[in-house]
């Protein structure tokens, strides 16, 4: 059998990890729900979950794919032959996820290309963004592209394609994100921003604020999806494990937090604290307006799609690369033969996505689009529900001395062994049934 891929370093695990983790969730996603879900108040929650659920089911998934050193499908069905099947919905989530996270790639490429080529103004029109999606061809093109760059990645492999990506965008997006919140932060008028951005306030905490914390955790640390048993399966024994999850938490956490320092101010400053509450919409309707106003706008909206774009990709690659090592693993397949059936598949599972707010638009399931009925069931059914197995099967079945005996191969001690064992036993559980009760209850 043909020996397993791995990364060179525990660096470029981690950072290959964190570029999984630091993506749309992040720059797109958590300012907007922030932002409805009171400022400082979400900010603490998220904090506190992150720390304590967020690195338990991380380090649990981590350890699961070093310790088996296969990708989810075997990797649960090694450890015990009943959980088969949890291997199988772990890596149905990414199958559902890339083809239209690549379709949302493709637009962000778009407003790229858009801004780099002085069209910032007529992205701030009203009508820009709509007009745009709802076109039959040229979304269709921008997937394409972006699809495509993902798939060279891929092809390249872990170690001279996916690490070494990963080591170089990884500390451009570092620049690129603390140079824009900086000017965002100093800009006339935007302490009130930063105000509601930072501080907490009880009367804005609700069992909501929660809920939608835990669910962002998902989408934004590449949790239940498959993604973290892969990378794990190429993880050296010798690597810190406890120490790399932190490392990584500290990397995605980081993005997300500066993310709102660049996006909530700016609103604040330039369309009012209104303009906060237009959810999804925020990134490709609101800051168009927001750059158009802004002194060097053009710059700054290029500069920051620009990093939205290698933030994409990296989570895009991890997605891609989930769904390959486990052709790779079940079929024994050459990378090359799975990379591009895999770009085939996405690009044919993606264009109805793509064409969902344009001629297909007539489609309606559960009164969501195309693309937003794969985002619920992938995000807020089937993630919920894997992460949930995946705490019961490590609390009851293989037992949380299995991932500590996986953790202190590469360590002394494993400092939040405690913490960890009741998180993966009884807390977390009784969270992610609540969250899928609440998407569900929400939708139906």
């Amino acid at each position: 059998m043909k020996e397993r891929s791995n990364f060179s370093s525990r660096l470029g695990f981690v950072l290959a990890a964190a570029g999984s983790a630091v993506g749309l969730g992040n720059i797109w996603r958590f300012p907007y729900l922030a932002a409805q879900y009171g400022g400082g108040t979400f900010l603490l929650v998220y904090l506190i979950l992150t720390v304590t659920f967020g690195f338990s089911l991380m380090l649990a998934e981590i350890a699961i794919g070093r310790k088996t050193g296969l990708s989810a499908i075997g990797a649960f069905k090694k450890l015990d032959h009943r959980f088969g099947f949890l291997g199988i919905l772990a890596s149905l989530v990414p199958i559902i996820i890339f083809p239209y996270y690549s379709v949302i790639g493709g637009w962000v490429t778009k407003y790229l290309a858009v801004f780099l080529t002085g069209g910032g103004k007529s992205a701030a029109a009203d009508t820009y963004y709509t007009d745009f999606i709802a076109s039959p061809v040229e979304p269709l093109g921008w997937f394409f592209l972006f699809l495509a760059a993902t798939a060279v990645i891929v092809l390249l492999g872990v170690e001279k394609g996916i690490e070494k990506v990963s080591k170089f965008m990884m500390p451009v997006l570092v620049i690129l994100t603390v140079g824009i919140a900086v000017y965002c932060i100093t800009l006339p008028g935007a302490g009130e921003g930063v105000a509601y951005y930072l501080k907490p306030n009880l009367k804005d905490f609700s069992t909501k604020t929660v809920l939608a914390a835990m669910g962002q955790l998902f989408y934004s640390m590449s949790l239940a999806m498959g993604i973290m048993v892969t990378y794990g399966s190429y993880m050296q024994k010798d690597n810190n494990l406890e120490s790399s999850v932190r490392q990584i938490e500290i990397f995605d956490t980081g993005f997300a937090f500066l993310a709102g320092l660049m996006i909530i101010p700016a609103v604040f400053v330039f369309s009012g604290k209104d303009a906060l509450q237009t959810g999804p919409g925020l990134m490709f309707v609101t800051l168009p307006k927001v750059f158009a106003n802004m002194p060097f706008g053009e710059l700054i909206g290029a500069v920051f799609f620009l990093l939205v774009l290698f933030a994409a990709l990296t989570s895009s690659i991890s997605l891609m690369e989930t769904i390959v090592s486990i052709i790779c693993d079940r079929l024994h397949w050459t990378r090359k033969r799975s990379a591009l059936t895999v770009a085939v598949c996405a690009l044919i599972l993606g264009a109805p996505s793509s064409m969902g707010f344009g001629p297909l638009s007539f489609v309606k399931i559960l009164n969501l689009s195309i693309l937003d009925f794969m985002d619920f069931i992938s995000n807020s059914v089937m993630m919920p529900v894997v992460a949930f197995f995946t705490c019961i099967f490590v609390g009851f079945f293989i037992k949380p001395e299995a991932i500590g005996e996986e953790v202190r191969l590469s360590s002394r001690a494993f400092k939040s062994e405690r913490l960890f064992s009741v998180m993966i036993k009884w807390i977390a559980p009784l969270f992610l049934v609540a969250i899928l009760l609440s998407s569900v209850f929400h939708w139906v």
